[in-house]
């Protein structure tokens, strides 16, 4: 496994890649990996002669600078499951090297994509993300990028990204990795105190729950239904829970979408946020 630092070290050993006749499948992350990131990996290496990983905490998606700061870090530890996962390159750049210049202009219109849910809540997120990504396009020029299901509305922001742009790669879903109790993996799930860690399994538990109940009990029932289970526990706090169209993130009113009917939330645990989603009739 090579480390790579430097853009234009990357940008050659990929296009030497490309010149030998091999695909090319990316996995971009921000670190603190786990067994959801691997799996993303072990996907890429089964379809492309070489894969790469890049780890980069990206600054200007962070609408909280604390959030930031407190966004675990341990690449070594990450490098180890990297290799032992049989990546092939990990490109780990700084911050001035992605940004020399500060933050770069992508004059992008997403529509309502960018201003729901996790937009409404993170002003500008989605604008980093969509930056950052389009970025380490360029750089690698993968044929393929693998991205989690756990980050729903980043997936939809990404092809759309992809779709304007008639960017050359194809972009790919992968389900939600779980902990036994049903937590969704997240590398900020290592922020949660050994007592907060064995209660978080309560958002997995009401989406089952909310699963269970949709098509029965009105849309708007349902939903505060959900958010009154989620808050009962006073260690919670529901910043959003929504029942919305998968494919463009309005909210439902009714189930006569019901098979495009997806439940999204983002919870407060202590000082960590989580976010999680389910479809409700697959």
């Amino acid at each position: 496994m090579k480390v790579v630092t430097k853009i234009s070290e990357m940008t050659k050993a990929m296009l030497e890649e490309h010149r030998a006749g091999n695909s090319i499948g990316f996995v971009p992350t921000m670190g603190a990996l786990h067994a959801g990131h691997l799996s993303l990996v072990e996907k890429s290496r089964k379809s492309n002669r070489i894969t790469v990983c890049s780890i980069f905490v990206n600054p200007i998606q962070f609408n909280n600078k604390k959030d930031l700061e407190k966004y675990p870090r341990n690449l070594k530890e990450d490098l180890g499951l990297l290799d032992a996962a049989g990546c092939d390159y990990v490109f780990t750049p700084e911050t001035g090297e992605i940004y020399p210049a500060g933050m770069p202009v992508l004059d992008i219109k997403f529509g309502t994509l960018d201003k729901v849910l996790e937009g409404k809540f993170r002003p500008g997120h989605f604008k980093g993300v969509a930056i950052i990504v389009k970025k380490l396009f360029e750089i690698i020029s993968p044929d393929h990028a693998y991205f989690g299901l756990k980050d729903y509305q980043q997936l939809l922001v990404i092809r759309h990204l992809v779709s304007v742009l008639k960017l050359p790669v194809q972009i790919h879903s992968c389900p939600t990795f779980r902990e036994p109790d049903g937590l969704a993996m997240s590398s900020r799930n290592l922020r949660l105190t050994i007592g907060e860690r064995e209660m978080a399994s309560l958002i997995y538990e009401t989406l089952c729950k909310v699963k269970k109940k949709a098509g029965h009990l009105p849309v708007k029932e349902l939903r505060q239904w959900a958010i009154k289970k989620i808050n009962s526990n006073p260690a919670f706090s529901v910043e959003y829970f929504e029942i919305v169209n998968k494919y463009d993130l309005h909210s439902l009113q009714s189930w006569r979408e019901k098979e495009n009917a997806l439940a999204v939330t983002a919870v407060f645990l202590g000082d960590v946020r989580l976010i999680d989603n389910m479809e409700l009739f697959s």
